[in-house]
């Protein structure tokens, strides 16, 4: 099991980058078992929705609020070193806002257009940006099979209005534009089990996927105490966090994958 603790370092560089990658967040045996239960759990494959990308593809995502105590997935974003991150880089008590899994098809998996989460979020009521995600590579992630892309110290920008982009939402493409003309873009290829810290104003998307191989992630959304959303909207509103030994991402996976292993 990995031995996570972030360093003063990287939480400067988080508030300069706008992001923060972190190898090895998930052990192999970790995230060998994220991916076998993910791709046999036929409530994803039910839950799946799919958004046009505007460039001829489609992204498929599970989007869920629940966070069942006898799932791999709740087991994740519960984990000390993934909590106890987020509360150090939002310097806050932080809770989940919700998770999602993407399920980046080899050959037909869509782009996600350029956009910044709290292009989202706002609208839910959250007043601050103070809101953060945590991406995992469920498989190995790289230019050819859609990884993220990042544009390094764009959440310093502000804000962006956001408009329709197929069945998506991006970020204004005229300032996008801009925008690369002046900030770095970084591809963030990742080995499973890698992730990567994003501040809810973060620029990012992803190509489609012209590889033979997939490429799913696991995504952990917070949000912080303090900016507790002032309206009800999809996502919840604050509650206590209970948060687990990182040992029960393993114990939990293991019960949870012999039950649908057997169940097939």
């Amino acid at each position: 099991m990995p031995q996570f603790e972030l360093t003063e370092s990287q939480i400067d560089q988080f508030h300069d980058d706008g992001y923060l990658v972190v190898k090895n967040l998930l052990d192999a045996e970790e995230v060998d078992l994220l991916g076998k239960i993910a791709r046999i759990d036929h409530s994803l494959q039910t839950n799946a929705t799919s958004r046009a990308d505007g460039e001829g593809g489609a992204v498929k995502l599970v989007v869920s609020n629940d966070l069942p105590d006898d799932t791999i997935y709740g087991s994740i974003v519960r984990s000390r070193r993934i909590v106890s991150t987020m509360e150090r880089l939002l310097d806050d008590e932080v809770y989940h806002y919700h998770h999602k899994m993407i399920l980046k098809e080899a050959r037909v998996g869509g782009a996600w257009a350029w956009h910044q989460d709290y292009g989202y979020w706002y609208g839910n009521g959250c007043l601050f940006p103070d809101m953060a995600s945590c991406m995992i590579a469920v498989d190995k992630a790289t230019k050819e099979n859609g990884c993220l892309q990042v544009v390094k110290h764009s959440h310093l920008s502000g804000r962006m209005d956001h408009l329709k982009v197929g069945d998506q939402t991006g970020a204004d493409p005229e300032r996008v534009a801009e925008i690369l003309k002046r900030l770095p873009l970084v591809y963030c290829e990742l080995d499973p089990g890698s992730a990567i810290f994003f501040h809810a104003n973060t620029l990012h998307r992803s190509d489609q996927n012209v590889s033979d191989n997939p490429r799913w992630a696991f995504i952990c959304c917070y949000n912080s105490k303090h900016n507790d959303p002032y309206k009800d909207s999809k996502h919840p509103r604050y509650s206590p966090l209970e948060v687990q030994d990182d040992a029960r991402v393993k114990q939990v996976g293991q019960i949870q994958w012999q039950k649908l292993d057997a169940s097939r």
